[in-house]
């Protein structure tokens, strides 16, 4: 071993004989596995797999992987490592004297001559074993491949790669992983799959096809697939993470699968490969927005009013006041907000509610506004604060009554545990604590029990109504049988109704009613109160005198009065004499101005007229036979029509028709509007009852006197139009044939023909579906209509002041004032106040307009004081 390590390159030579024995030795194992994956990665290259059949192509993969593995086995099988000694005697065979295993021999003698003899020996082998070469094997590898297809095989696979290189990933991703599924019944699986959007989304489901490669949906939509196949498949979600669902059993003997879309996803069916997929996009769904365009103030009726506008990209759920007391920041009451719509993405609207009868009516509040989208995001506004409005009541025992219920509905905590009686449990025992849970209850619920108990006390003695004391028994009974905070709180809608009783009952507290009323209101006049306040009461006023006089009239015909036509004044006038409704109407408008003009002395000695004049109201059967009733506001007894001119009449009569014109030309201008917001479908007529029908609903949502334009229910807005153009049109004809005839209103003919064209054209738009020039023209004649009735409104104005003599203006006063108000400082002693006509009313009005405006923009200290003094004068 030593002598061969002395020999250079001689252990290379044996590595690489040892290398060439291994290769030939390989090929001779391996070569029909090589064969085979070289035929198959030639057919996917060349893409004749791609062009097969799916059945082809799978059966074609099955014998390529079988053969592989027979092939691969039948290698292992075969397969021979070559030794060292084996690469040794290769390379030693090419000499005859085998000069690597000769020098390892050793000499046999060691003298003197054999030594020498012996390294001669060695150099002869040494140089022999210089003179080796690696053996190429060429005649074994010649049997084992005449053909030489060691070498073009790979030559002419490498030559088809080189060609189809582009297609070459997609070609053998398809090989290796081909449809195995056709061989099982793949082909004739059915799938259906479609996403259903959220239903607050409006939107319809979208159906998936196999050639949809993506689709984009509002998130929490629902993919549903439904599939006909041999086995169950397997739904594969992939987003953030892969999720997987087998398909379940439907009664149809099919498969069905549902999931929530929530995230941008790939959708993929799986049975024995991928048999659909779809890329699936979703837009969140954003939180929707709201806002107070007018903060929430008092209006008529205590009414809280305000403006809001709320938008969501899907539409509205539900739209809520919330009510936070400041004594109580943990409550949060919720009062709906009317929509408008059905869900609606984008509105702006004003709200009047009625929060009178709320548990915190009169406590100082904060009020937000919270929006609701369909996916149950919600926004809020900020917050305001008022004070929440409470119905005027004015009865002593309707405050009472009213107190307990505020105090009821207030109580929020829990009762407490009753003890543990264990006598009651023995025989014959009484379960006493049971008769005492209102020892348990809530101080509130306590003390609206002592407030019962005090209210009826000795009712038998104080109360005349045996309705109202048996039903606030009740109302205590109740409170004491409770066990609970929803228990107690059932007597709500008992005592609401007792508190109305006893504020608006019979015609004797109609009376007292108003009585009280007149007296609230005085004392506001007389201490100064806010507008707000003195509003308040007046409309209060107003309305116990409403119900006053329809408690009278209820008696009168309780009496047997078959038909009142007419009431009187017997304080007032002479037997017989009538007080036209539209004298008393003008006598509560004419109290209204005086106390919005600060004229209190006036206003309280007219108050004070109109209260007697009501206490001494008699009803008496009509002398005339004309239907209706004479004494409500709007009405007119024959006697009084026959003492008015022709002309004047004449020019009433245009002057209704004109505003009927106007009217009706308004509500289609609405119709046509709604109909342009996608609210109302074409040729729908208004509903009753709703924007356009008034108070109309029920059975008598159509009575006979109506238009006929409102009775045709299936009637066409351009129809409508055009019916209005004709009635323009017939009063064109008749005032344009005789101008100026006695009698006659003198109408502007160019304003009519403006008119009508206005009409014509807004019916032709209709007709053609343009509601947007349809309600440009129907805005010019509606402005048209309403400045020609204003002109008539003038001419009939004159022509009753200069029959009732009237037309005097105010004079400067004596004092010098500068701008010509009249002297109110003192009270008048007459009995009696001469009711100020229009002109006068509305010329105060212009008085204190001007007043205040000139307060608001002076500069000068001195004069803004004056104005302040006359302000808090009028």
């Amino acid at each position: 071993m030593a002598e061969l390590s002395k020999i250079p390159g001689l252990r290379s030579q044996i590595a690489r004989t040892h290398w060439r024995l291994r290769a030939l030795s390989l090929w001779q194992a391996f070569w029909p596995m090589l064969a085979v994956i070289a035929i198959y990665v030639a057919a996917a290259a060349t893409g004749a797999l791609e062009r097969s059949d799916a059945q082809l192509a799978a059966m074609m993969a099955l014998i390529f992987w079988t053969a592989l593995g027979i092939s691969a086995v039948r290698g292992v099988l075969r397969y021979k490592e070559p030794s060292a000694t084996d690469a040794r005697d290769a390379l030693d065979s090419q000499s005859d004297l085998r000069p690597i295993q000769a020098l390892e021999d050793r000499p046999a003698r060691p003298d003197a001559s054999a030594q020498a003899m012996w390294r001669a020996h060695q150099e002869v082998l040494t140089d022999a074993a210089r003179r080796l070469r690696v053996p190429a094997f060429e005649d074994v590898w010649q049997a084992q491949d005449p053909w030489r297809l060691r070498w073009i095989a790979p030559l002419a696979l490498i030559l088809v790669l080189v060609i189809n290189v582009g297609n070459l990933p997609n070609r053998f991703l398809q090989a290796l992983d081909p449809d195995y599924g056709s061989l099982f019944g793949a082909d004739e699986i059915r799938l259906e799959a479609w996403i259903t959007p959220p239903s607050y989304t409006g939107q319809a489901p979208r159906f998936l096809a196999a050639d949809t490669p993506s689709v984009r949906v509002p998130s929490g939509s629902i993919l549903t697939i439904r599939a006909e196949a041999p086995s169950a498949p397997l739904l594969r979600l992939r987003g953030d993470k892969r999720v997987d669902k087998r398909f379940g059993t439907t009664p149809e003997n099919s498969y069905e699968v549902q999931a929530e879309l929530t995230q941008s996803t790939i959708v993929a069916v799986r049975w024995w490969g991928e048999r659909a997929r779809w890329e699936v996009s979703t837009d969140p769904d954003l939180p929707p927005t709201v806002s107070f365009v007018e903060a929430p103030l008092l209006g008529e009726g205590d009414r809280t009013e305000f403006r809001w506008l709320a938008e969501d990209d899907f539409g509205l759920e539900r739209l809520e006041l919330a009510i936070r007391p400041l004594e109580d920041p943990d409550v949060d009451d919720r009062v709906t907000v009317d929509l408008g719509a059905l869900a609606p993405r984008s509105r702006e609207a004003d709200a009047a509610l009625d929060l009178t009868r709320e548990r915190w009516a009169g406590a100082r509040v904060e009020l937000a506004l919270i929006a609701t989208d369909g996916a149950g995001q919600s926004a809020e506004t900020d917050t305001h604060e008022m004070i929440l409005p409470e119905k005027l009541l004015l009865q002593p025992l309707a405050k009472a009554i009213q107190d307990v219920r505020v105090t009821v509905l207030r109580e929020d905590d829990p009762y407490g545990a009753l003890p543990v009686s264990t006598e009651s449990l023995e025989s014959n025992a009484i379960y006493a604590s049971a008769s005492q849970r209102i020892s348990v209850a809530p101080d509130r619920l306590k003390r609206a029990n002592l407030m019962l108990d005090g209210i009826t006390y000795n009712g038998a003695a104080y109360y005349d109504d045996v309705m109202m004391f048996t039903g606030l028994r009740s109302a205590q009974k109740t409170i004491l049988a409770s066990s609970s905070i929803d228990e107690a709180k059932t007597v709500e809608p008992l005592l609401w109704a007792l508190a109305l009783r006893a504020e608006y009952g019979s015609a004797a507290d109609a009376l007292a009613a108003l009585l009280a009323a007149r007296a609230a209101l005085e004392e506001a006049l007389r201490d100064g109160a806010s507008e707000e306040e003195i509003r308040r009461r007046m409309q209060a006023f107003k309305d116990a005198a409403q119900r006053y006089i329809a408690a009278r009239m209820a008696e009168a015909l309780a009496r047997g009065l078959p038909e009142a036509q007419d009431f009187t004044d017997s304080a007032q006038g002479p037997p017989g004499q009538g007080l036209g409704g539209q004298d008393f109407s003008d006598m509560l408008d004419a109290l209204e101005d005086l106390t919005e003009t600060g004229a209190t002395d006036q206003a309280r000695q007219l108050l004070a007229d109109i209260t007697n004049m009501l206490e001494n109201l008699e009803f008496q059967q009509g002398q005339n036979s004309g239907e209706g009733f004479p004494g409500m506001p709007g009405e007119a007894g024959e006697d009084e029509a026959d003492d008015v001119p022709q002309e004047e009449r004449e020019v009433t009569e245009t002057m209704q028709e004109l505003l009927d014109l106007l009217r009706e030309q308004r509500e289609l201008n609405d119709e046509t509007l709604a109909q342009q917001r996608g609210e109302r479908a074409p040729g729908q007529s208004p509903e009753p009852g709703g924007e356009s029908g008034g108070e109309l609903g029920g059975e008598d949502a159509f009575p006979p006197d109506l238009p006929d334009w409102m009775q045709n229910d299936g009637q066409d807005l351009a129809d409508r139009q055009g019916e209005l153009s004709d009635r323009v049109g017939e009063l064109l004809d008749r005032f344009g044939a005789e101008p100026g005839a006695e009698g006659q209103a003198d109408l502007d003919q160019r304003v009519l023909r403006a008119i009508e064209r206005a009409q014509r054209r807004a019916e032709q738009a209709l007709r053609g579906n343009n509601e947007s020039l349809a309600l440009r023209n129907q805005e010019q004649a509606t402005e048209q209509l309403r400045g020609l009735a204003e002109e008539l409104a003038e001419t009939l104005d004159s022509l009753r002041a200069a029959r009732l003599g009237e037309g005097e203006e105010f004079q400067e006063n004596a004092d010098g004032s500068p701008f010509g108000l009249p002297n109110t400082g003192g009270a008048d002693d007459s009995n009696s106040v001469d009711i100020p006509d229009e002109v006068e009313r509305q010329r105060a009005r212009d008085i204190l307009d001007l007043l205040r405006r000139r307060y608001d923009e002076s500069t000068d200290e001195a004069e803004r004081e004056y104005l302040e003094r006359l302000l808090d004068r009028f």
